[in-house]
């Protein structure tokens, strides 16, 4: 496998970030539930602009490029030895060829002063799961749902009701 390297994202490749970063996100809900699927935010996205612009703004954007090409994209959170993944995303057309590892890697290189990682994934997304908790090194800490919402973030328990009322695991990764 080439090299993965995370480049900080430019103004000029922001529109393309979200669009590729809607359709990774829709890619795992389709296979899940074809197209019957209610778990679409607005305009028929899992996660819509206003969600991945926000994360943008409020952490820091990367682009996943392999061979000079982009294959996907992240937005961290880190402040002091604590860090958040708010999103990570490799194109379907890449899928299962040790991107999102070599770039979870190139995440924790970038930040060796993070001691302890969190994350959250909706309940159907399998494969996103097994890539937190078995490649990467994550627990599975919490569930947020419908009797249990998200303490920290009452605009995503209003979320977790309605886009995924069957919940949303929340994943640690404590670095020793």
């Amino acid at each position: 496998m080439a090299e993965i390297i995370l480049t900080p994202l430019t103004p000029d490749d922001r529109e393309q970030f979200i669009s590729d970063n809607q359709e990774a996100f829709n890619y795992g809900a389709l296979e899940e539930f074809g197209r019957r699927d209610d778990h679409f935010e607005d305009d028929g996205e899992i996660i819509s602009r206003e969600t991945i612009q926000r994360s943008i703004e409020e952490g820091e954007a990367y682009r996943i490029m392999q061979d000079g090409q982009p294959v996907g994209g992240t937005v961290i959170k880190v402040d002091g030895d604590r860090g958040d993944l708010e999103l990570l995303f490799v194109s379907p057309k890449v899928h299962s060829k040790g991107i999102g590892y070599a770039a979870w890697c190139a995440i924790e290189k970038l930040h060796p002063e993070v001691k302890v990682w969190e994350t959250v994934t909706p309940y159907f997304e399998k494969c996103n799961i097994h890539f937190y908790v078995n490649r990467c090194g994550f627990h599975i800490v919490e569930f947020f749902n419908s009797h249990h919402p998200d303490p920290n973030d009452p605009e995503m328990a209003g979320q977790t009701d309605e886009q995924f009322p069957d919940g949303m695991f929340r994943f640690v990764k404590e670095i020793k």
